[in-house]
């Protein structure tokens, strides 16, 4: 059985950030995730000594349809569908945990993951090295 891909907008993202692509990498195979937009955050900037690099995730989650009673004038005769995620965020971060290279974030609420990677880059030839910043949040689009 195959599944469909997810779909995956990056139009507004410039294609920076290692940890940010690793990351769409682990988010394309799950198969709760349907639809991925990535942006480059406004904050991204660089000076001398330093790149900072944000982007931002956005992720929408398969629809699941469960069958739950109604009560009605004191019977339960019938029944409404409603429709869940198939996957949290508190969910999306135990996957992520698991996943090589990524692991647990920085800090994470019931409406958004964070992780900040640094890492110092000292370029050949022996010119002046700089610290490279990543920045990434990961946010749940509510269907």
């Amino acid at each position: 059985m195959s599944r469909e891909v997810a779909t995956v907008d990056a139009s507004k993202w410039s294609g920076e950030g290692e940890l940010t692509q690793r990351v769409l990498d682990r988010l394309q195979q799950m198969a709760e995730i349907v639809a991925i937009r990535v942006e480059d955050a406004p904050a991204s900037r660089s000076e001398a000594g330093y790149n900072f690099i944000s982007n931002e995730i956005f992720v929408a989650f398969s629809l699941v349809a469960r069958r739950e009673p109604v009560p009605r004038w004191g019977w339960l005769g019938l029944r409404r569908t409603r429709y869940e995620p198939s996957m949290t965020l508190e969910g999306l971060t135990a996957r992520l945990a698991e996943a090589a290279g990524i692991g647990e974030p920085d800090y994470a609420d019931e409406g958004m993951l964070q992780y900040l990677r640094t890492e110092r880059i000292i370029p050949p030839y022996q010119t002046r090295g700089y610290k490279l910043i990543e920045l990434l949040r990961i946010y749940e689009v509510k269907a």
